[in-house]
């Protein structure tokens, strides 16, 4: 029998109890490492900590892949988490800003040849 200092942040056991044995998404929302979250309150009383923690983060957009990484947690699990907060309407996802289109090489050259011809 181990002694609970002995369990590691990283265990499996642990991230077991943090997902309640979930290793899915409860929503139908695709959430990447790139999906950006922001929170829609703070932290709640009696909250989860781990909830509590993205919450308190993501004040801010920040993308799955941040979450992970600040909070010390595999994507997997964050992306568990995150499917609780949707849920709970605490937290909102969106896609990212997608980079500008870049128009064909061919209008460009064209746009230039036009430019100089003035």
């Amino acid at each position: 029998m181990s002694d609970a200092g002995d369990w590691e942040n990283s265990s499996p056991e642990r991230l077991y109890v943090i997902t309640g044995g979930r290793s899915g998404a409860s929503v139908p929302a695709a959430l990447d490492l790139v999906t950006l979250i922001v929170a829609k309150s703070t932290p709640r009383h009696g909250m989860q900590p781990e909830h509590a923690a993205i919450i308190r983060l993501c004040h801010h957009p920040l993308s799955v892949a941040e979450i992970s990484a600040y909070i010390g947690l595999p994507v997997s699990v964050v992306t568990v988490l995150l499917s609780d907060l949707l849920l709970e309407d605490q937290v909102i996802a969106r896609a990212p800003v997608q980079p500008a289109l870049i128009p064909d090489r061919a209008l460009i050259e064209a746009v230039i040849d036009g430019l100089q011809k003035l």
